[in-house]
């Protein structure tokens, strides 16, 4: 039977985060067993930094945090950023372009902010479907900088055939196109991915790959599953991700997360 390992990593949202956006006082209470035990416990999302303090309060016995998708590291203990990998303007301009030259035109939102609560900017017809500050944006203004990832819609096509045709049509040399389970498609820099990201956890604390437990549940949690000693995939995962993953735990609206480790500190 695995035992503990010495880094646990986990996604949030859909994995770690019930379908009613809380994590249940159990589960705090197994991760605060976990790390009590000597076990460094990271949060590792798909969020940016402008979502850092409802992201922490999550996974609140984490030190660091790895946030929009591997491109950005925080220690949560110093307000350090251990990493900040972001894509140039007029490359993001070029990703959106090849995707349109298959489907059409698409609508986009672009993240650039880094500070707590930063508003994303987007087409005025993108629907963005949350609460956090969001504001109309033309493109010139969209793309006239540096942007840590930015969310391509289609509306009419369903997500998932969105996902095939896009993430042939963009190189990895352009940026990386993965889905996190929204009606949407992300666009990250060339080479971020929740592995890297979490990869600069591991160095910093001496933890190698092979000693890491990592949790998930969709497409972009691929990398990281397929990178950790042993990857975990909550019963409510993309069949993608339970591909690669090496075990299936119960669901998210289950605390699977909590159930799997609590086995462990039996």
């Amino acid at each position: 039977m695995p035992v503990l390992p010495a880094l646990v990593a986990t996604d949030l949202d859909g994995t770690l985060i019930r379908s009613d956006g809380t994590v249940s006082a159990y589960t705090h209470d197994v991760l605060r067993r976990v790390r009590d035990a000597g076990v460094e416990v990271v949060g590792v999302t798909g969020r940016g930094p402008r979502l850092r303090t409802l992201s922490a309060a999550a996974v609140d016995v984490s030190r660091y945090l790895v946030c929009a998708q591997g491109g950005f590291v925080l220690d949560l203990e110093t307000g350090g950023v251990l990493k900040a990998t972001k894509i140039a303007g007029a490359v993001a301009a070029q990703a959106v372009q090849m995707i349109e030259e298959r489907v059409g035109p698409v609508l986009v939102t672009v993240e650039a902010g880094e500070v707590d609560h930063a508003p994303l900017h987007g087409d005025p017809s993108f629907e963005w479907p949350f609460p956090d500050p969001w504001e109309p944006a033309d493109r010139e203004t969209m793309f006239s900088g540096e942007l840590l990832k930015l969310f391509v819609a289609k509306p009419g096509l369903d997500v998932e055939e969105f996902f095939a045709v896009a993430r042939t049509a963009v190189p990895d040399v352009i940026g990386e196109v993965t889905y996190a389970g929204l009606g949407f498609l992300e666009i990250c820099p060339t080479g971020v991915t929740k592995a890297a990201g979490l990869a600069v956890v591991c160095d910093r604390v001496g933890v190698a790959a092979a000693d890491v437990l990592a949790f998930g549940d969709m497409p972009n949690d691929v990398p990281m599953l397929a990178w950790a000693g042993r990857g975990v995939a909550v019963a409510n995962a993309h069949p993608e991700l339970k591909a690669v993953a090496d075990e299936v735990t119960r669901s998210n609206d289950e605390d699977g997360v909590a159930r799997y480790l609590e086995a462990l500190l039996a």
